[in-house]
């Protein structure tokens, strides 16, 4: 299993690049975009395939940022 916080370095936020949304790398492929193809039914071998410059790596790192973005404590009332 990757460390965590090696992933998280593997996306990016450069003000002027893709509107400052978060990218992989510093490239020019946003966290939205992967995201999406996922949940459009597109198999992580297939992006892979499809980008090759991504790594395996990257794609977790993706989901990991996806899941800490959402994970706020909420008050109940």
């Amino acid at each position: 299993m990757t460390d965590r916080t090696a992933l998280l370095k593997r996306i990016t936020q450069t003000p002027g690049k893709c509107g400052g949304r978060p990218c992989i790398r510093g490239m020019r492929i946003r966290v939205s975009d992967i995201l999406e193809t996922l949940a459009d039914h597109v198999t992580a071998s297939e992006i892979l395939a499809d980008f090759p410059d991504l790594e395996p790596e990257d794609i977790q790192a993706c989901l990991l940022f996806a899941s800490l973005s959402i994970d706020f404590p909420r008050i109940a009332v």
